[in-house]
């Protein structure tokens, strides 16, 4: 029988990404919040970012696939609702990658702050850093995202909603 240990499992779950935000993949995201092994069976304990994320069942397809294609004869992932997702458990490397890669990560408020602030508060531009931004719609290509507009450099740009 074939051994993995724990920290070779978070690495392999490493590998899965978003398909709604396919920079970050879903540790970097706070997703996983537990792995237990106990044998060669192996449990999953992950958390929604929104309720009803049409991601969901994707990303427990995929954790499965990568997990018993490693070798884990049985996997099990769990959704646990016990505790919010909220945009602090993004990092600084993931919120840099979400910058490069286009996507206005989360700028560190509240999810009541950022709700009640949306129409008024601009968010910086991760194409020139300006401040010179408007929304433009409350929600952007997903639920998680909204939609804002840079007036110095001329470009739309998704911004991570703060949970």
């Amino acid at each position: 029988m074939m051994y993995i240990a724990e920290n070779e499992i978070w690495k392999l779950l490493e590998t899965v990404f978003d398909p709604e935000i396919p920079v970050l993949n879903i540790v970097e995201m706070g997703i996983v919040r537990e792995v237990n092994l106990n044998n060669n069976a192996c449990e999953i304990k992950i958390t929604p970012t929104y309720s009803g994320c049409p991601a969901m069942n994707t990303i427990e397809n995929e954790i499965i696939k990568v997990l018993s294609k490693a070798g884990i004869k049985s996997v099990k992932v769990e959704k646990i609702f016990t505790e919010t997702w909220t945009t602090d458990w993004i990092g600084q490397d993931a919120r840099n990658k979400l910058r490069k890669y286009g996507i206005a990560p989360p700028e560190g408020e509240s999810a009541s702050d950022f709700y009640d602030n949306i129409l008024t508060k601009n968010i910086t531009c991760p194409y020139c850093k300006s401040t010179n931004t408007e929304l433009t719609s409350e929600f952007g290509s997903t639920s998680c995202k909204s939609l804002h507009f840079c007036k110095d450099c001329h470009q739309p740009f998704e911004h991570f909603k703060c949970i």
